[in-house]
């Protein structure tokens, strides 16, 4: 048996795959990519005027953190929330909280996002009848 310093892996950039949310992700840390793990990190980048599809994730907490730009998240049962956050700034939603980011700043931002789950396609829940309440842009 192998120790666990042989699970040690570093993930190069390039790969990406599609979400539920509507955006393409820059893959990052997550059970495809490193094997049985209860967290994943990836990268969305967001170009200007995207919105994502709003969901949840069922028992799974998120961190956002903006790495760059500026970018709003709407957020709550009736998307009645909205938090503007500038580069540097991080977000934590709780588990089960309906929530979309909506890059309304005429300029791309970059988030990385944490998930305390081995994907962050585990367990989520889409909520399209929440999408109409999204500001368009």
């Amino acid at each position: 048996m192998g120790s666990e310093a042989e699970r040690a892996k570093v993930i190069k950039p390039g790969q990406t795959y599609v979400g539920q949310q509507g955006f393409t992700y820059q893959a990052g840390v997550s059970r495809g990519t490193v094997g049985d793990t209860d967290v994943c990190m990836n990268v969305l980048p967001m170009p200007p005027g995207a919105r994502a599809k709003s969901h949840y994730h069922k028992d799974i907490d998120t961190i956002a953190y903006l790495m760059e730009g500026r970018c709003s998240v709407h957020y709550g049962e009736a998307m009645e929330h909205r938090a503007e956050l500038v580069a540097g700034e991080q977000m934590f939603m709780p588990r089960d909280v309906p929530h979309a980011p909506v890059n309304d700043s005429g300029a791309p931002c970059t988030w990385i996002v944490v998930h305390s789950s081995g994907d962050d396609q585990d367990d989520i829940v889409m909520t399209p009848e929440l999408d109409a309440l999204l500001p368009e842009v």
